[in-house]
Formats: C-alpha cells, structure tokens, sequence
C-alpha cells in the first residue's frame, strides 16, 4: 500500500475525498446525461442544473441575502485586484494593506483612475498582525474599503470587520471562505478564489450587492471586465469555467450534507487549528510569528529559528508523507494550510511528527 499523504498546500489545495470520489464516479457520465460535465455545453439544459444548484447550495449555505448576487468568474484574486477599482472606485478607495495580496491590490488600483489611500499597514513587522483603524482614519470621499481578510502568507485574520460607515465594503476571502459562519449583510461584496477551501482552481467566485451594478464607473473598457454583464448573463457571458463550477458544487454539497453545515465546518477547523497551535505555544523548539489574537484558522506559519533546520523539517515532513509545508519565502520556515478539506488526522500526524522532530533536534 503507498504511503498516505497530507497536503499541506496553501493552494491549490487537498479536496475532501468524497468529493474526489463522487467526481470520479460520474466522470463519464453526470447526473444521468450521458456525459461527462467536461463536455457539456455550458448552455444545455444539463449544465444549467449544476450552475443554479451551485448557486442554491451557496446561498444556503452562507446564507446569502436575496439582494446580492452570485457570479462565478475566472482570473482569480488576481484579477479582482483590477476589475474591483474599474468597476467601483469613482472617489476614492481606502485599502489596509495587511500583506501580499493587499500590496497587490494596491499596486493594481494605482495603476487606474480613481484615489487610492492606504489607511493602514503591518509591513513593518512582517505582517504579522492585523492594523486596526478607526472610522476617522478613512478618506472622507472614499467610496470603499478594501481588505484580505485572511492572509494566507502570513497566517493573520480579521476576527472583527473594520468600521466603515457611509462606505462600501469589499473583501477578499480567498483562504478563508466556508471555513466559518459571516455574516454576508456587512459585506458590500465578497470575492474569493475556490483552490483553497470549495475547489480546484480556475473559479472565482464573487458575492456583491446588486445595488453595486447601478452604481459603476461608466468608462469600463472591456466587457469581460464589467460585473453587470455578468451578471445580466448569469456568469456564462463567455464559456465559464464549467468542469470548476461542478467541483464547486461538489464540494458545497460537501459541506452541507457530510459535514452539516457551516457551524460544523467551523468546529472541525477550529479542532484543528487548537492542535497545532496548542503544540506550537506549548513547544521549546517551534514558535508562530503573529500576534495571538490575529491568527488564521487556516493558514498556520511556524519556525525553529534556525534556517538549516528548517530546511531539514520540509525535508524529512515530506519523506514521512507531510507535503508542500514548505513556508513562503518572504517568512521562511514552514507554514501548514489546514483548509476545510485537511482531516484532524492530518493535523494529528503532523503535531506527532514535529514533536519527534523535536526530541531528536532538541540541542541542535
């Protein structure tokens, strides 16, 4: 029997095996069509089932008000970046900037019309907490503020939405989607890549207000780039990322029916995360870099303190089947993403291997 593996991948990341499963069951034929969803036509009958049963199940799940709609798009977070100023920065927008894909974010709004404010920064100590600011801090004509909601580099995440009153809030959860209950009303629009916690990658998935789409710029270049037209073509303007979009659902279904819901994925993850870090505080040899109360359920970084030894943990991890927990380099060390899809084992023979590391490293 081969060795069993743990992907500790900040994304695209580990999917459930259920899901893997039910995929591979209906590879060659879904829902009874004959077919396999990479074939279909995005425009059948049979594909527009899985399209509004991913949206339902979403709905649902998240609790989703009826005023906001959902689009599935693709670019990634990387996209979103440009099309969020093109489509809604008329004023101004006010960024906090809590690490990589904020700087992003930032670069991308100050190539294009429009006010770009950074109100607030970590950077300089690493981003290794969440800034808070306070209502007056904002731009008086902004239109929105922006933020990453969990830092997937960095393992931080907002436990309290900033203040924002008069304006509009848009907010990346890319890593953090579905792991926990929002409550999607303080949001203006959310959007978030699924290759960490709903899916593979090459889905993006957008949730704004629909008041949003009266109230763009009017100097938007492309179609392509244009939320309403989207929208109008409920996210099949052009040929949307169908086989994603199917995985999506898959995993949504998941969620809802497997795991019972989001209070219940939220339990599991925060099982999980008490393990980890639990061992880590609890350790003489490891240690996580951010300030205690902006840690990330998710996105767990750790060190020894010694970069040779570092180097020799990612090694041996792998060789003991504990995969991709190589750290980014801008924090070095190693950093476990514990996504919705990581089972407690996982974590368990995680913590089970660091602490042997330990012993046998204890003097190094």
């Amino acid at each position: 029997m081969s060795q069993k593996i743990y992907n500790f991948s900040a994304g695209p990341a580990c999917l459930p095996e259920w899901v893997l499963k039910k995929a591979a069951d209906e590879m060659l034929d879904a829902n009874q069509s004959g077919m396999s969803v990479m074939e279909m036509s995005h425009r059948s009958s049979d594909f527009e089932n899985i399209l509004k049963d991913t949206k339902d199940r979403l709905r649902r799940l998240m609790n989703i008000p009826e005023d906001y709609e959902i689009l599935f798009l693709q670019g990634g977070g990387n996209l979103q970046f440009t099309m969020v100023p093109m489509n809604f920065n008329i004023h101004g927008a006010d960024i906090i900037n809590t690490g990589q894909w904020t700087k992003k974010a930032l670069a991308e709004h100050k190539k294009l019309a429009g006010k770009t404010t950074e109100v607030a920064s970590s950077a300089a100590d690493n981003f290794t907490y969440i800034p808070k600011i306070k209502q007056e801090d904002l731009s008086e004509d902004s239109d929105y503020v922006y933020i990453c909601e969990n830092n997937t580099i960095y393992g931080t995440k907002y436990k309290e939405l900033p203040p924002h009153a008069g304006k509009r809030l848009i907010a990346d959860l890319s890593s953090c989607i579905c792991t926990e209950p929002v409550d999607v009303s303080q949001y203006d629009m959310i959007f978030a890549g699924a290759q960490k916690n709903l899916g593979p990658a090459g889905v993006t998935i957008v949730i704004l207000k629909k008041d949003m789409l009266e109230q763009q710029r009017d100097d938007i270049p492309s179609a392509m780039l244009d939320y309403k037209i989207y929208a109008d073509n409920d996210s099949m303007y052009n040929t949307p990322p169908t086989y994603g979009i199917y995985m999506v659902g898959l995993t949504l279904q998941w969620i809802e029916e497997i795991v019972g819901g989001l209070e219940n994925m939220e339990k599991i993850n925060k099982e999980k995360a008490a393990l980890l870090y639990d061992y880590i505080d609890s350790s003489k040899l490891y240690s996580n870099p951010v300030n205690p109360e902006d840690r990330s359920l998710v996105n767990i970084p750790f060190v020894t303190g010694n970069a040779d030894l570092d180097k020799e943990f990612v090694k041996e991890a792998k060789e003991a089947g504990l995969v991709n927990i190589k750290g980014h380099r801008s924090v070095g060390g190693m950093r476990a993403s514990i996504y919705n899809a990581m089972p407690l084992e996982g974590v368990q023979t995680l913590v089970d291997f660091m602490k042997d590391f330990e012993k046998r490293h204890a003097n190094v």
